[in-house]
């Protein structure tokens, strides 16, 4: 296991020669002895819990660095034989992986790591229920730090909640034939993999139980939870038992011809000749930087590996023809997610022509014939019975649905025609108040459950404080958290949130094919200790809409 930043204070054997030790601890804080090496993490209880402290142990490495010829590889297992002698500090963060905008010094290589929140009196043979958080952000930033875990497990202290650092980008999603030949595709998932498998392995001694994960994530964190859901074409048992996919966001998987543009393009910039992996395994930290600088968004990430891999195709084919693992399923989006995807403004949408132009600038492989279908499905406000007021309304609601609000809806249902009971389906009703304050036409715009669900947390994508920043609740966020959190740790710990939700919400109803019903979560006003969330049904319209953007010839076309 590499150190390196991490300081390192030495136990004491019992004696010269030993066979064993004695018990590690620090004085840092509490051990975690793995035996093949122990971690000392700090205690704290969150600003306005008292129920419980909770322990966290950050920065663990869950696999080798991917460092000089690991670089554009799988993760490969530590090695985890042997007794230590010593504990590593772990009472704070690892370093982000590198982002884009990419700067030299700033994130690292070095970052499969890991996070554990757990209460204070959890142990070995506890059998704690555990959450694990994938985080967002296109795949080509963020980091755990923004998704502090610290208030699922002091309101819900019969829980442990565990977050993934994945590689990004160029580094974690290269692809090609060159890269297939010679190294690893998809690695920022098989990253994600590693760690649930590392779970699997040790979360026993901070007091977890490895036969019941549930993975969570939001927007590219929801897009991975469903690759993960939908790995190997469900050949293979996933290390998990349950999924919660928010907002899940796909965008365009990337054809093979685009995929080879891409890797040509990067291996133009750091400076390698065509097809040459051992450079660019041993290109300079700033070279790669600059290839990532240089590269559009989008262009690194997840693709098609083949029937033997990963992703063997587009994850809308392997849900449609049942090639997935069977889980306890939450899912769902923001009301706003579209409104956050339209492409403009509400005055940028005058015509259909605008819709046209604006959202499918999104989708460039759809054809003519397709929207011209979208659009009679969506009619234009001026036809006598359309549910859209102004054309804002017609695109951004298509927005959403091509993606945001009918895979989650698609997967529910499919994995309800599989007889899995614990399937539930939600749209969040209440905006992020930093965002909503600066653009009220968004709504409760995409992310908005975020700030909710961690502390006020606010995505800002700059490099200060990982990328986010925190708002204190006022009255009415406090209570819509505290019911978030409650459902979401309900259904990890039980795979039904309502097993202990908040005893003044409402109880979330199954999503059953023959009834399509989903929780709508709504801040109450904020001189009221309970929200006005409640249930609702999906209308037919919705679900017609859905089930064409989930067509086969449509999905080959949106390529999700």
């Amino acid at each position: 296991m590499s150190c390196g930043m991490y300081a390192l204070l030495w136990a004491t054997c019992l004696s010269a020669g030993a066979v064993s030790c004695a018990r590690l601890s620090s004085p840092l804080g509490p051990v975690v002895d793995l035996g093949y090496a122990a971690f000392a993490g700090n205690t704290t209880s969150p600003a306005g819990i008292t129920n419980g402290s909770v322990a966290f142990f950050g920065a663990i490495p869950y696999a080798q660095p991917p460092l000089g010829n690991l670089r554009f590889r799988a993760p490969r297992q530590l090695n985890e034989t042997g007794l230590t002698k010593q504990v590593t500090d772990a009472r704070n963060w690892g370093p982000p992986c590198i982002q884009r905008p990419a700067v030299v010094g700033i994130g690292s290589e070095d970052c499969l790591t890991l996070n554990i929140w757990k209460p204070t009196n959890a142990s070995e043979g506890t059998k704690l229920p555990v959450v694990v958080y994938i985080h967002g952000g296109g795949f080509y930033y963020g980091t755990p730090q923004g998704f502090p875990m610290y208030d699922w497990i002091a309101q819900n202290n019969g829980i442990i909640a565990v977050s993934i650092t994945y590689r990004l980008g160029m580094l974690g999603f290269l692809g090609g034939p060159a890269v297939a030949a010679d190294g690893d595709l998809n690695v920022g998932l098989l990253d994600q993999r590693a760690g649930l498998e590392w779970i699997q392995r040790h979360i026993t001694k901070f007091g977890g139980d490895p036969a019941n994960v549930t993975i969570s994530g939001e927007s590219a964190g929801g897009a991975s939870v469903v690759m993960q859901v939908v790995a190997y074409g469900g050949s293979k048992p996933g290390p998990f038992r349950r999924a919660i996919a928010q907002s899940i966001g796909f965008g365009p998987t990337s054809t093979e011809a685009q995929v080879e543009a891409t890797f040509k393009n990067a291996v133009s910039f750091v400076g390698c000749p065509e097809n040459s992996m051992s450079c660019l395994r041993s290109a300079s930290i700033g070279a790669i930087v600059s290839a990532i600088n240089r590269t559009p968004n989008g262009q690194f990430s997840p693709i098609i590996d083949g029937p033997s891999g990963f992703l063997p195709d587009l994850p809308s084919r392997l849900i449609s023809a049942g090639n997935f693992n069977t889980v306890d399923f939450i899912g769902g989006h923001c009301t706003g997610d579209g409104r956050t995807f339209a492409g403009g403004k509400p005055s940028q949408f005058i015509t259909e022509d605008d819709v046209r132009r604006l959202v499918f600038s999104r989708w460039p492989g759809v054809s003519n014939a397709t929207i011209d279908n979208a659009l009679r499905l969506y009619p234009s406000p001026d036809t006598p019975g359309s549910p859209f007021a102004t054309q804002y309304d017609r695109a951004y609601t298509m927005a959403g649905e091509i993606i945001f609000t009918c895979m989650d809806w698609f997967l529910a249902n499919k994995l309800r025609s599989k007889a899995i009971k614990n399937v539930f389906a939600y749209s969040w009703d209440a905006p992020d108040t930093v965002l909503y304050n600066t653009n009220p036409f968004l709504g409760a715009m995409h992310t908005s459950d975020l700030y909710y669900l961690f502390s006020g947390m606010l995505t800002t994508h700059t490099f200060g404080n990982a990328g986010n920043t925190f708002t204190a609740f006022n009255t009415s966020e406090t209570v819509l958290s505290k019911e978030a959190i409650a459902y979401w740790t309900s259904f990890a710990a039980k795979g039904d949130p309502n097993a202990r939700k908040d005893s003044n919400s409402p109880g979330w109803p199954t999503f059953e094919d023959s009834t399509d019903v989903r929780l709508r979560l709504i801040r109450g006003n904020n001189n009221n200790n309970n929200t006005d969330t409640r249930s609702e049904d999906i209308s037919m319209q919705e679900i017609q809409r859905c089930q064409f953007w989930m067509s086969e010839n449509v999905t080959a076309e949106t390529l999700v």
